[in-house]
């Protein structure tokens, strides 16, 4: 599959190098310019490219910029054919993104990110963190694989999403439609806490839609706490603790 990568941030470099290893033809370009995109990112057979070619020619483009950002790129996504499937990783922290009013008023995260966009999306690896998704993917059938929840409305965009998450080494789980995915954000029982396939069915069912803002706010200051600038994250297996004391 030819395959997009917007942005090279903890995610994004990890899904270059994973969809590249699993055989996958993947160009990745930042905002930056293709001459700074690091060798370490390419390394395992991804190709830096200018920011238009990202969506020249692909069968999918996973988005993996702040979600302040989104807006800023709606002109390129207006380039791609209808049937090209979209796949968005971000997560609102009012914190980190500034305040979104349709979000604070109760738009669900991933159909605000649509609306922007102006065309159907799929949600996927924005529920899982940086460290545990570059660390802890596993072969099909091993023994505690975690699962990462996919949230679609068209089934083109599940379809395509579920194998592309398989092919980085974790259990796809379809979590539903978009205006469902706010299951899967940050506060809820199923983010960034490491859950199986046969475990994340009642983490998913568990959320509770009121309580997600403070939560992800609470999770968010522990972090910053930790970092203090905020521009390395704190080793997966704390990040996992954190989100599995606040979340279930």
């Amino acid at each position: 599959m030819k395959i997009g990568i917007m942005g090279t941030g903890h995610i994004g470099k990890t899904l270059v190098q994973k969809l590249s290893v699993a055989g996958h033809d993947v160009k990745v370009a930042n905002s930056r310019g293709p001459e700074t995109i690091g060798a370490d990112v390419l390394a395992l057979g991804g190709r830096a490219v200018s920011a238009a070619d990202t969506v020249a020619d692909v069968d999918a483009v996973i988005i993996s910029i702040p979600l302040n950002r989104i807006p800023q790129i709606a002109p390129l996504i207006a380039r791609l054919p209808a049937d090209t499937v979209v796949i968005d990783t971000s997560n609102y922290y009012p914190a980190r993104d500034g305040r979104i009013d349709a979000i604070e008023a109760g738009q669900v995260e991933s159909l605000w990110v649509a609306e922007q966009l102006g065309r159907p999306i799929a949600k996927a690896w924005n529920a899982i963190g940086s460290g545990s998704f570059a660390k802890k993917g596993k072969p099909a059938g091993s023994p505690d694989r975690i699962a990462i929840p996919v949230a679609a409305e068209r089934e083109t965009d599940r379809q395509v999403t579920l194998a592309l998450v398989e092919a980085t080494g974790f259990d796809a789980f379809y979590s539903g439609t978009l205006a469902e995915s706010w299951r899967q954000q940050p506060g809820a029982p199923g983010y960034c806490t490491d859950l199986t396939r046969e475990e994340m069915p009642a983490a998913l069912a568990a959320a509770d839609r009121a309580r997600l803002p403070k939560r992800r706010d609470l999770a968010f200051a522990a972090v910053m706490e930790r970092l203090g600038d905020g521009t390395r994250n704190p080793d997966a297996d704390w990040g996992v603790r954190l989100s599995r004391t606040l979340y279930l």
